[in-house]
């Protein structure tokens, strides 16, 4: 017989020492997949706390919580640009407790798989009402968008005005409020749209990453290098630590700098603005709650001034409007004091309930 590596406990027997080799082969093949795993950087570090919802071959991320009640409308939770359901982690427990709330990732983000391109304002839309609809999470909904989430809450509700009963606005986006360089000159974007059409919802052929050029994935490389370490800049060190997890690896993805690519959003910015100011009151009396920061956000006090215009504008899109000034807030309300969000959710939550 072979010498053995090392000496059996007294009474062991061969038969037995196989059985233990075999269960300690099986441990350390499980810890090595585990660890391999872990060390896979398209892995996200935690399991998705929702299910991935399939909507026309791409997979959607949606976390719903709390009971539904058909005397409530569901709560809607849509985030800034770039942001992750995560980002509500502050506000969606405290909500799940007197209502059902969704949180979730637009394509590309978080746990989500890239969706068509271009990533339009009507593909988004278009993605989370068909995501819903695929979840059996029916209207009517209370509408919660966070800046950039704000303007598409707007669309949402002028494109599916039946399913709509409310909206709150937090530090929401303006169409007027959107800038870039032009000819080295900063210009508002909505200024810059020519008229052209803006192409209709793609139902099928998501991107994946083998689409993109070689070039242009490079570039995609080099951004997720250089903002993935900005992940959770204050206030987003507020987040719990698994949030915070989920947004560094979500950075550091090329799908999520992948969705940033709508060439036809000072068209969309433009038909948006049109419909909501030709008419007064376009949301009729469906309540509005706007919160806005009471803290600077800029160093320019013409920056901070047009901002308070644009948000005091908001109120024009409904009768039963109002706005509330966060007094120890900047531009992430949600972080920086969840309990005015929660608070305005449920405001409007018992409007549109009577």
């Amino acid at each position: 017989m072979p010498q053995l590596p090392f000496t059996l406990p007294l009474g062991t027997s061969m038969t037995a020492f196989c059985r233990f080799l075999l269960l300690t082969t099986i441990l350390l093949a499980s810890l090595l997949n585990r660890a391999t795993a872990q060390n896979d950087t398209t892995v996200p570090p935690i399991p998705p706390p929702g299910q991935l919802i399939d909507v026309n071959g791409w997979r959607l991320h949606l976390n719903c919580t709390g009971k539904a009640s058909p005397s409530q409308p569901t709560v809607i939770l849509e985030a800034g640009a770039g942001g992750l359901s995560v980002d509500w982690s502050l506000v969606q427990p405290a909500v799940s407790r007197f209502a059902r709330v969704c949180s979730y990732d637009r394509a590309g983000l978080g746990w989500s798989e890239m969706g068509p391109h271009p990533r339009t304002l009507r593909q988004v839309v278009w993605e989370l009402h068909t995501l819903l609809k695929k979840a059996d999470v029916r209207p009517p909904f209370v509408l919660v968008g966070h800046s950039a989430g704000g303007i598409l809450v707007r669309l949402y509700a002028f494109t599916f005005p039946e399913e709509v009963a409310g909206i709150v606005l937090l530090e929401s986006g303006h169409e007027r409020g959107v800038q870039v360089l032009r000819d080295g000159k900063l210009v508002r974007l909505v200024e810059t749209a020519t008229g052209r059409p803006v192409p209709d919802v793609k139902t099928f052929g998501p991107l994946r990453e083998s689409d993109i050029p070689a070039d242009a994935l490079a570039q995609i490389k080099e951004a997720a290098r250089n903002m993935a370490v900005r992940a959770n800049e204050p206030p987003r060190d507020k987040l719990p630590p698994d949030a915070q997890r989920m947004r560094d690896w979500a950075f550091a993805q090329v799908k999520h700098w992948a969705t940033n690519n709508n060439p036809f959003e000072a068209e969309e910015l433009a038909n948006l603005y049109a419909k909501w100011t030709r008419t007064s009151y376009a949301l009729g009396d469906r309540p509005l709650m706007v919160l806005s920061r009471g803290r600077m956000d800029s160093d320019n006090p013409e920056v901070e001034e047009e901002h308070r215009r644009n948000q005091a504008e908001l109120l024009g899109l409904s009768r039963s409007a109002r706005q509330v000034i966060a007094p120890n807030s900047r531009h992430e309300i949600m972080l920086d004091e969840p309990h005015l969000v929660i608070r305005a959710i449920r405001e409007v939550l018992a409007a549109a309930s009577k």
